[in-house]
């Protein structure tokens, strides 16, 4: 049979039914709370790569170095390809969906329009969570499917078998992949209200107590990392709650209304710093933990869901983290990123600069590298220390060469932290802000127990201080606006600099800076040194960028330099002589009017987004019409980006564009920023640099004012965003015309981006209080 319903399973099926499927199987039949569903079988798999002919392929496409991080990807985008292009058998595809039909709606969740239940789709491997190996995480989970969707997601779970994550665990595990199958499960969804993990016992020491974290929304937050949970402590012993964290709870998942999909949205205000559990509900989940350990016989990591009041068990594997010696041996032997004792030798002060959670003991010293994305992980020696904003069980390979690991988000149950306690690094989680406070090869000192990060390398255990002594944060606390102030951007070298200011991305990001830099015009450069390495060029000032401030969005602005300024570069001599340049071919008028050297800064972007920075943007300067915004469309698609799928849009500079931005908006733009130097200019017929009329050059002119403010409107009716990026994003009266117009971003300089935040944070404030009195 392809399908095995949970009713039917148990710890004897786990070759049939994999690790998490077997679990539920035996949650299932000890009367525990578990959703109903049924495994799409180890054996279902390896019948559809045998009988279609792709094993062979399939297994000398993994057969790799798994230390060879780029062979690790190729290999995982081979498996990939052979297992989603393969079609499924139709009598295979047939009785997984009539298995589908048979799963009814529950008190547990709800019915997709059309009466199809919503099902959770989860991979389970044979080798999955034994006793003394954990492969939590490694492979896909689907949320809120429905109908024949159902199919494709099992195809993913297959293919998930062979991420880059998965491949390495298994070579340093010594498990031969042709002898791992993989299970899928199928299961009634709950629609959870909150939702988390739960160790039965301390998943380090062992400890008589149970450790619940806790979120709003459902658990693949928590487990992901992408949210810090609530933190609840117990004594199994006396049942009494003996200590209690509340996180800030930024985002949740939750199911989308209106398309069923699963989707991250912001937790409200009034939630954020709210405690996530009841004493009722602690109570609850506290018995059945004691229920789960006792069936078992060995302390249980257990994913729970409370939806109308009712908790229900998702899953529950061994914790297989716990020292077998009393203690923390990690914690006893205490190095730095060189291997040197920390009893020799000792630098640096005592202050704490950043706490978290403890989610893996020891102690350990190293050179702050800092992976804001997966192709950063080859940055990572021997003895360093990984900052990340979350952990996540691709940085395995990673992790098993670095010292430590720090991360923004997450809690101590998270599946990458599981995994970084069965390595022995040490890991402190949940910082909030270490990506932004720590710098690339900074020293510092992680505790895994007290979750502490300190400046230098390890003190001893004897001569640590108070971890709760006083921690004073690096930079002033960003206030919290609606309106996002982000910051402009000259030349890749200032990316730091701008990335520390806490703005929310960048609002421009000038692309002829790195192209002056080259002192020779494109067309020289391209003669000289050849088409890909302009394209190059272009791609590591960018990255430089958005390597910073990733995943927060960088806007870059295409080519506009005008004649004048090409003129003094190689190769300028050919450029034309104009009586006002800023007037005249630059903006998108040349990039149109040269679309061949245009294609290279676009096949720029391409490779940027191949390559995973999908926080870029693009910005059209000078756009007059939408026949410039259309031209540029169609040279967008030429080169391969799918304008429907990037974030893209134009510069608001002329009287022109500001009246014409109703029929660029239906033409597909994203988004219109202001550039108030040229607008002001070219409205007010005012040459800011002639001497003669400077003193009539007035961004706050109420003719500029009306343009921008009807442009806001005509742009909100078309939910299109708008923002400004001109030197005017920085006046403390422009700002306060913007927000109350009702402006999407104010990008500023660097050195007035704090300023802009108050000022924002104060008209905000003031508006929300007219609209209630």
């Amino acid at each position: 049979m392809a399908v095995l319903w949970l009713d039917d399973v148990g710890s004897d099926d786990i070759d049939a039914v994999g690790g998490k499927g077997a679990s539920l199987g035996e949650l299932t039949g000890a009367g525990l709370p578990v959703p109903p569903g049924f495994v799409v079988t180890a054996g279902t798999y390896r019948s559809f790569i045998e009988e279609t002919g792709i094993d062979d392929d399939l297994f000398e496409a993994v057969d790799v170095d798994s230390d060879d991080s780029s062979a690790l990807a190729a290999a995982a985008a081979r498996a990939e390809e052979l297992i989603l292009e393969t079609p499924i058998p139709d009598e295979l595809k047939e009785e997984i969906l009539d298995a589908y039909a048979r799963i009814g709606a529950s008190d547990s969740g709800e019915d997709a329009e059309g009466g199809e239940a919503f099902v959770a789709v989860r991979s389970s491997a044979t080798a999955e969570d034994l006793p003394d190996a954990s492969f939590a995480g490694q492979q896909e989970t689907f949320l809120n499917v429905t109908g024949e969707d159902l199919v494709d997601r099992v195809k993913r779970c297959w293919a998930s078998l062979f991420t880059q994550r998965a491949i390495y665990y298994r070579e340093e595990q010594g498990f031969e992949h042709h002898k791992v199958d993989i299970a899928v499960v199928v299961q009634q969804m709950v629609d959870a209200e909150k939702s988390g993990v739960m160790f039965t016992s301390h998943p380090s020491t062992g400890e008589p107590e149970i450790i619940i974290e806790a979120a709003w929304g459902l658990g693949e937050a928590v487990v992901s990392g992408s949210v810090s949970p609530d933190n609840y402590v117990v004594d199994r012993d006396t049942a009494e709650t003996t200590e209690v964290t509340i996180a800030d709870k930024k985002v949740m998942h939750t199911k989308d209304p209106d398309t069923g999909e699963t989707v991250e949205v912001e937790v409200s205000d009034d939630r954020r710093t709210a405690r996530v559990l009841t004493d009722d509900e602690i109570a609850r989940l506290v018995e059945l933990g004691r229920q789960v350990e006792e069936h078992y016989g060995r302390p249980q990591d257990v994913e729970w869901a409370v939806y109308r009041g009712e908790v229900y068990m998702l899953q529950s594997r061994p914790i297989t983290t716990i020292k077998r010696s009393s203690g923390s041996d990690a914690a006893a032997s205490v190095t730095d990123g060189s291997g040197t004792s920390a009893q020799q030798e000792r630098s640096g002060n005592d202050e704490v600069i950043l706490k978290g959670l403890g989610a893996s003991p020891g102690i350990a010293s190293g050179a702050v590298r800092i992976v804001d994305k997966l192709d950063q992980l080859d940055k990572v020696g021997e003895g360093d220390i990984i900052v990340t904003a979350m952990t996540t069980p691709d940085m395995v390979p990673a992790m098993k060469r670095a010292a430590g690991i720090i991360t923004d988000e997450g809690g101590m149950t998270s599946h990458a932290a599981i995994v970084s306690r069965e390595l022995g690094v040490p890991a402190v989680v949940g910082t909030g802000s270490a990506t932004r406070d720590l710098q690339d090869g900074q020293v510092v000192t992680l505790d895994g127990d007290k979750g502490t990060i300190r400046e230098g390398t390890a003190a001893s255990k004897e001569e640590e201080t108070d971890p709760l002594e006083d921690v004073r944060p690096k930079n002033p606390v960003k206030p919290m606006t609606a309106t996002e102030v982000k910051v402009n951007v000259s030349i890749p070298e200032a990316a730091h600099r701008a990335a520390v200011t806490g703005a929310d991305g960048v609002g421009l990001l000038r692309l002829e800076h790195m192209i002056l830099s080259t002192n020779k015009t494109p067309e020289c450069y391209i003669r000289d040194h050849g088409e890909d390495a302009y394209v190059e060029e272009i791609v590591e000032g960018v990255r430089t960028v958005a390597d910073e401030f990733y995943p927060r969005p960088v806007r870059v602005r295409t080519l506009d330099a005008p004649t004048d300024e090409f003129r003094q570069l190689q190769g300028g001599e050919d450029e034309p002589k104009e009586h006002n340049p800023m007037l005249g071919y630059r903006g998108i008028r040349r990039s149109l009017d040269t679309p061949e050297v245009f294609k290279h800064e676009l096949e720029a972007f391409r490779r940027l987004y191949d390559m995973g920075y999908d926080n870029v943007e693009i910005m059209l300067p000078l756009v007059n019409d939408v026949e410039d915004v259309l031209r540029a469309r169609r040279l967008m698609e030429e080169v391969g980006i799918d304008p429907d799928k990037r974030s893209w849009g134009i510069m608001v500079e002329t009287p022109a564009s500001a009246l014409c931005i109703g029929e660029m908006a239906d033409a597909g733009i994203d988004f219109a920023s202001f550039g108030t130097n040229d607008l002001t200019q070219y409205t007010l017929a005012v040459d800011r640099n002639n001497e003669h009329v400077a003193g009539r050059f007035d961004e706050l002119h109420p003719a500029v004012l009306k343009l921008i403010g009807d442009t806001i409107a005509t742009c909100r009716e078309h939910d299109v965003n708008t923002s400004i990026c001109g030197q005017a994003g920085s006046k403390p009266k422009m700002v306060r015309y913007l927000v109350n117009c009702g402006i999407s971003s104010i990008s500023a300089n660097i050195d007035a981006v704090r300023d802009v935040q108050h000022e924002v944070k104060r008209v905000e404030q003031k508006l929300l209080l007219d609209s209630v009195r």
